[in-house]
């Protein structure tokens, strides 16, 4: 049975306090028996602490991303063997916003892939058009690259490491949400991708998540989809009731 999962991408925000605020409400009103996987990606600086904080309580911490080297003279960057060192064991690679503002490419992403499943980590892989791709009718086309150069060589055994997260480029983050039919037809043409090129098997079990500008108000109409198997949430996540009342809405 494919897992329900609500993950909440919480960006470039979020001091340490505010962290373990946002943390300590999200945990004290979170329902206790819900369907939903809940998953929160702080900052690396305070994915430690919410290790800890968020410990025994069913919340799983991603990181926001992670370096294809294991190891190496790349300043700045967060590698595979210190996020299991601090017990994250997800990761989101291939945001939007990664792809856009940091130049990540398909090649590059099957590479962190690896890596990723090298380690066990579970990955929670983002892809998705930009505007012109849908107005221009590309969008199933690009979608489809996008999961062959990154995913598609993988073995059929690792797709149990993976949840898809498809995101509308045009609506993330504009108050554009693609409508619960358009995000219906993309889910299941992924679904449909993956029977054909891994397996039925594959297909059947896989969650595939929507991420692109989810409210409390549309997550339901959303969730209620028959591929679509729970949220991405940027904006929505940093508010501890709006994220919830998502949660909820599975």
């Amino acid at each position: 049975m494919r897992k329900q999962i609500v993950a909440g991408n919480w960006k470039m925000n979020n001091d340490s306090a505010q962290t373990q605020a946002l943390l300590a409400e999200i945990i004290a009103k979170k329902q206790e028996g819900g369907i939903a996987k809940v998953v929160v990606a702080p900052t690396f600086v305070n994915l430690q602490a919410a290790v800890q904080q968020t410990n025994g309580t069913g919340i799983i911490v991603a990181a926001q991303n992670m370096h294809q080297a294991e190891s190496g003279a790349y300043t700045g960057e967060i590698s595979v063997g210190m996020l299991k060192g601090i017990h994250v064991n997800t990761v989101i690679l291939g945001h939007s916003e990664r792809r856009a503002y940091f130049g990540e490419t398909n090649a590059l992403l099957a590479e962190k892939v690896n890596t990723a499943l090298k380690h066990n980590l579970t990955i929670i892989f983002c892809f998705g058009e930009e505007l012109a791709d849908r107005q221009s009718g590309n969008h199933f086309n690009l979608v489809e690259s996008q999961l062959r150069e990154a995913l598609f060589h993988i073995s059929e055994s690792d797709w149990s490491n993976i949840v898809l997260a498809y995101e509308p480029v045009w609506a993330i983050g504009t108050g554009e949400t693609a409508s619960p039919e358009q995000a219906q037809e993309m889910h299941a043409f992924i679904r449909n991708l993956i029977a054909t090129n891994v397996s039925e098997t594959v297909a059947k079990n896989i969650s595939i998540l929507y991420g692109g500008s989810v409210k409390a108000d549309n997550a339901r109409e959303i969730f209620g989809k028959p591929d679509v198997d729970g949220g991405l949430i940027g904006g929505a996540s940093l508010k501890a009731d709006d994220f919830l009342a998502i949660v909820n809405a599975i």
